[in-house]
């Protein structure tokens, strides 16, 4: 075995070893902290390392056993690393390290900390598991095995109701991804006869496929099992229909915010989609759906972060705008535009979402922005951190949302997706008011809390603040870096890790190349106009009809109690009482024992205990056996 295959072993299983060690050692609080931090140090490493020797190109094939062999579907359990899936080691094992050093000062006090750190690693295995799958079936082993790891997560505060009924949320909601998942491979198997990536690749670019029956209509083989695909990114990637567990799950610890729900497990769906992009290459019909899924999630999540009151719902709908954008990149070609938003959105959502946690562990863990306001002063180092992460939100020059996003934009408009790029624009600048107004809110202004909570303001301790400060570098060079890795064409060499396409080589004229900025700046000016000079037109603006449509979500969480629990309800009683009871038990169990019990009791009359009464009854047959003979016999 090579070194550059001991270190991709060592950066996918090293998590896992944490997990082991830190669960059976739980009853050792610092014991459990130290080894599942030196799991993430031992992976983050050997990352870097791997990064380093292979300069991003790598192709690394390692079957490590046997796993499936069922008539002609033949499978092994290995690690399969390019140049995408190196990319994703990277991310996961950066903000995994940086989330577990900074959970052991934000979850000190907490009595099930060894439990959570188990969690933290658990989650970051199956996340390398999903990521370096050789086939479809492992690549599904670490899709639900995410999604257990979020369940735990979520649901890690047992003693809050509000938790366990998000955890449940997002693990149901994520069911319905998961069911699109699992018709992709079928659709998979049947048409290329292997679930294997090799194999599929092969098969696809050898020939064309041929249509797939369904209810007796032929139907394009590429757009049904693209459009499966899509559905299993929805869930994960929390798109416009399936987004409504992420906003929930901010009920769990803020590590889990920024370690999952900004960084990582969101993002397995659009690994899913960049690790497929030469079928959408095929399936224009499902290719052009991902980017109106796309925009539509990006245009409705940021219209409803814009009148939010929690810093971290705040923060999640900005999550779902970002993966929209995403989305929608891959729907142009520019699967590498999407890897790279991907890539920087990683550092700063991250640091979003810990600087967030930071704010609220100043505040006695308040969340609600209408009780901060006037703390600047108080947290001066968090204060710049957030300033940084909500420059690279906005897309400001310089930082590292500027570049990728940016590009995004550019993909939209060069592929004639005009009405997609106007939308696109108009989240730019609402993403910039959101994030301003969250600042302003949070940092500036009157106080708002109670006295209580102002005398016990503090900045955070450095455990907390030094992975703030790593994220931040994230957020201030990952862009300016990421566009020669990424865009450029004499950058980053993809090999067969994802379809490249002549997106950026057209003409982008001036005035679109700088209105994304043009936007920002508004957004950013109109939140300081409304909420710090003007602070009585919010009051004003709050009771406009619009506003309402923002503050409650659209109303889709209601529209779905009322569609789906309601009428799911209603439809159990109608079942339970009408079907269930009144014929299958009426006829089934019940009647079967009934008659059983009637039988028995007419049955207890013959059988007495009397010999004259048996003497009888043997009489009678005796009888009746003559009688039917004699009959026989004329």
């Amino acid at each position: 075995m090579s070194l550059i295959e001991r270190l991709a072993l060592c950066a996918v299983f090293a998590p896992f070893v944490g997990f082991v060690l830190a669960l059976l050692g739980r009853e050792l609080k610092k014991f459990s902290e130290i080894i599942s931090m030196l799991g993430m140090a031992v992976a983050f490493v050997a990352t870097l390392l791997l990064i380093m020797r292979t300069k991003g190109v790598v192709q690394i094939n390692l079957s490590l056993l046997n796993w499936i062999n069922v008539d002609t579907l033949s499978l092994s359990w290995g690690i399969r690393v390019d140049s995408l899936v190196l990319v994703m080691m990277g991310v996961v094992n950066c903000v995994s390290f940086l989330v577990h050093i900074y959970s052991t000062n934000y979850m000190a006090h907490d009595p099930s900390l060894p439990r959570f750190m188990a969690y933290l690693s658990f989650f970051t295995f199956m996340m390398l598991m999903l990521v370096v799958s050789p086939n479809m079936v492992q690549l599904f082993f670490g899709w639900e095995g995410v999604g257990l790891a979020s369940y735990l997560l979520i649901g890690f505060w047992v003693e809050r109701p509000k938790a366990g009924i998000a955890a449940t949320k997002a693990f149901i909601v994520n069911r319905v991804g998961d069911a699109g998942l699992i018709l992709a491979m079928g659709g998979l198997f049947v048409l290329c006869g292997s679930l294997d990536f090799d194999v599929i690749s092969k098969v696809f670019a050898a020939a064309p496929l041929p249509s797939l029956m369904v209810l007796n209509h032929a139907i394009n083989a590429y757009d049904l099992i693209g459009f499966f695909l899509i559905l299993g990114a929805m869930g994960k990637s929390a798109q416009f229909g399936l987004h409504v567990w992420l906003p929930d799950a901010m009920e769990g610890p803020t590590p889990v915010s920024a370690l999952i729900h900004a960084a990582t497990m969101v993002t397995a769906g659009i690994f899913l989609v960049v690790r497929f992009s030469f079928l959408f290459e095929s399936a224009l019909f499902a290719k052009e759906a991902l980017v109106w899924i796309g925009m539509l999630t990006a245009f409705f999540a940021a219209t409803v972060a814009v009148t939010q009151t929690d810093i971290k719902r705040i923060i999640a709908y900005s999550t779902c705008s970002q993966l929209g954008y995403m989305l929608a990149a891959c729907g142009c070609g520019a699967y590498n535009a999407a890897i790279f938003h991907l890539t920087t959105h990683a550092f700063f959502k991250a640091l979003l979402f810990l600087g967030a946690g930071s704010v609220i562990h100043a505040m006695s863990d308040e969340q609600d922005l209408r009780k901060m306001g006037g703390i600047a002063r108080f947290i001066p180092v968090t204060y710049v951190f957030m300033w940084i992460g909500s420059l690279a939100l906005a897309g400001v020059p310089f930082f590292a949302g500027f570049y990728s996003k940016d590009a995004i934009l550019a993909s939209l408009y060069l592929t004639h997706h005009l009405i997609a790029y106007a939308v696109g624009i108009a989240v730019v600048m609402l993403t910039s008011f959101y994030s301003w107004r969250l600042l302003w809110l949070t940092f500036h202004g009157k106080p708002r809390a109670d006295e209580y909570v102002m005398a016990h303001v503090h900045e955070s301790s450095y455990v907390m603040l030094v992975p703030l400060g790593v994220l931040s570098l994230g957020a201030l060079f990952s862009g300016f870096i990421g566009q020669k890795l990424f865009i450029e064409q004499s950058g980053f060499s993809w090999k067969n890790a994802l379809v490249t396409t002549n997106v950026f080589t057209g003409h982008l004229p001036f005035i679109i190349h700088y209105l994304p900025l043009v936007c920002a700046v508004i957004g950013i000016f109109a939140a300081i106009y409304i909420y710090g000079i003007k602070p009585h037109w919010s009051d004003r603006l709050a009771r406009q009809p619009l506003y309402q449509v923002s503050f409650h979500k659209w109303w889709i969480d209601e529209f779905y109690v009322m569609l789906i629990n309601k009428s799911l309800i209603s439809l159990g009683r109608f079942l339970w009482n009408r079907v269930d009871q009144r014929f299958i038990d009426r006829f089934g169990p019940d009647g079967v024992s009934h008659l059983c019990l009637g039988l028995s009791r007419a049955n207890r009359y013959i059988q007495t205990g009397y010999v004259y009464h048996y003497a009888l009854i043997i009489m009678i047959g005796v009888i009746a056996l003559s009688v039917t003979l004699f009959l026989s016999l004329c």
